[in-house]
């Protein structure tokens, strides 16, 4: 097949014959071709670059963090949904976190840490090589440093205070107080040697040995929540995804709670419309997509955080026949925003503000191999650096998870003991013909579910390249009628939107307030593997 490239992208196209990986970070991304071309598979390439993720984008996700997987192992029929979110710990009741900020960042914020029990879980399953192999890329850059980006340096910034309330924390990721400049090393010894004890006793090291009860002791001499108890029950989930099809195409992602049920509504919605003959980022493109999307987030904050609701309803031809029936052509709808909330009246409705880049700090990865195992990865500590607390000698910041349950008693997602936070990371695999065919996720809060389909569309309507899929102009909407869209959709588009009711806010050209994809497209005649990577992050493709 033909993948229109030229003109849309700044970045090359990347493809191989053998494998593919995409990151957020080229060493990361290196980390995992490595394990391929030692002879590892997919699976050894993804939990590589998770790893070294945790080492040199420490303030998107780490082992301390949570996420899915969707990992197709080769041969198989349907990919399976690995859940490596941890739950709320016991303590963790509405009257705990009554000071402000207490459930967005600080001692109280983290779930029990999922991430590195999901890594080796998928490790021991599937993967082909042992944990030195896997984990020596993490180790090195931890223990001898790894080059600060201009990236890496933006964000960083952005939390320097918060990190510096913590002695551990700031010992971790801060050069005398101060945030690591562009081009300066940064080590992390201590993460280091908690990798290494990992690789000597695996999972059991961190959940229900030395690392765990450090973990444990820091939160409880803190007024943390977490115990030794809650680390040591804790184990990741094996789960069937859910799915729609779109344009003869299967999209899988994990099920509930998780938030993918809306931009699997999203593409049942606009399944009904000349998506392809609208031209892409057209004023009618972008206003469809962008009120079928309003209708999307509208069920997810209504059902997402149940696991039992009803999705086969919700993502039946009925239904979605129905909900399209709302879609005006030629006025903005009103949405009530991303996160639930019991106002019931437009009116009452405050205008809201978009999410700052702390709330955008998750990351999202793939692999894929010759013999036919993929995998997408989206793992994330919650905020930048998460809680902003490093427990103890570990050198690991945990997530603050917390921040995504809601106090009102009323909302589906409101926080309780052992309770499972609706999920706003959701991996994708598209299929074709009974094979993978197309993978791309992102990060960018509950920005996920706009970001994904867009994407997704650009490829299965548009015929884009991976990389140019990736790198096209994207928008979002938020409260109200706002509408966000990247500086680089023309003028005139933006005139008309307005005038169809939008409130139109145009964001820089590039910027990873909408995201920081990364995909890898299986070529269905020549089995090649292109891999695409966001420029707004430090994202890499590579191949072989």
């Amino acid at each position: 097949m033909v993948w229109p490239n030229e003109g849309l992208t700044h970045r090359p196209f990347v493809a191989g014959r053998r494998g593919a990986v995409a990151s957020a970070h080229p060493l990361a991304s290196q980390a995992g071709l490595s394990m391929l071309q030692q002879g590892g598979n997919a699976i050894d390439a993804i939990v590589a670059i998770a790893a070294t993720l945790n080492v040199v984008e420490p303030f998107m996700s780490g082992a301390a963090g949570v996420g899915y997987m969707v990992i197709r192992p080769a041969g198989e029929s349907q990919p399976l949904v690995l859940d490596f979110i941890g739950h709320a710990p016991a303590g963790a009741t509405p009257d705990r976190f009554q000071e402000d900020g207490s459930k967005d960042f600080g001692i109280l914020s983290p779930l029990v840490p999922g991430s590195l029990a999901g890594w080796l879980t998928a490790l021991e399953r599937f993967g082909s090589l042992d944990r030195a192999s896997v984990f020596a890329p993490a180790i090195e850059f931890a223990e001898h440093g790894y080059p600060v980006t201009i990236k890496n340096h933006l964000f960083m910034s952005h939390t320097r205070d918060r990190l510096r309330r913590w002695e551990t924390s700031s010992r971790s990721y801060l050069l005398d107080g101060e945030t690591p400049k562009p081009g300066q090393l940064l080590k992390q010894p201590a993460l280091a040697q908690t990798f290494r004890t990992i690789v000597e006793g695996g999972m059991d090291a961190f959940y229900r040995g030395p690392i765990g009860a450090e973990i444990a002791r820091f939160s409880r001499a803190n007024g943390g929540l977490l115990t030794t108890e809650e680390l040591a029950a804790f184990s990741p989930t094996w789960e069937e995804p859910i799915s729609t099809t779109y344009r003869g195409y299967t999209v899988y992602c994990p099920p509930l709670p998780c938030s993918g049920m809306q931009y699997l509504e999203t593409l049942n919605l606009v399944e009904g419309f000349d998506m392809a003959g609208k031209g892409h980022n057209s004023a009618d493109y972008i206003h469809t997509l962008a009120e079928a999307m309003k209708l999307a987030v509208a069920d997810r904050t209504t059902y997402a955080p149940d696991p039992s609701s009803p999705i086969d309803k919700l993502l039946s031809e009925e239904y979605t026949e129905q909900r399209r029936k709302l879609i005006d052509p030629a006025q903005a709808g009103y949405s009530g925003g991303e996160r639930y909330t019991s106002t019931k009246h437009e009116a009452e409705v405050l205008p809201g503000t978009f999410s700052a880049l702390d709330r955008e700090s998750t990351t999202h990865f793939v692999a894929a191999d010759l013999a036919g195992n993929t995998v997408a990865c989206t793992q994330t500590l919650g905020a930048v650096f998460g809680s902003g607390v490093v427990h103890g000698n570990t050198g690991l910041a945990l997530n603050n998870f917390a921040h995504w349950f809601d106090l009102d008693p009323a909302s589906p997602n409101v926080i309780a003991p052992g309770k499972k936070v609706e999920m706003c990371l959701a991996p994708s695999q598209i299929w074709r013909d009974g094979a993978p065919f197309l993978m791309v996720g992102t990060p960018g809060s509950f920005g996920i579910m706009q970001t994904t389909p867009q994407m997704m569309m650009n490829v299965l309507d548009h015929h884009y390249s991976i990389q140019a899929a990736i790198e096209a102009p994207r928008f979002r909407t938020n409260n109200g009628r706002e509408l966000l869209v990247e500086g680089r959709v023309p003028a005139e588009v933006l005139d008309e939107l307005r005038q169809r009711g939008h409130e139109v806010q145009v964001l820089d050209d590039w910027t990873p307030m909408v995201g920081g994809g990364q995909g890898i497209l299986i070529d269905p005649d020549s089995g090649t593997f292109s891999a695409g990577a966001d420029p707004r992050r430090d994202g890499y493709g590579l191949a072989f």
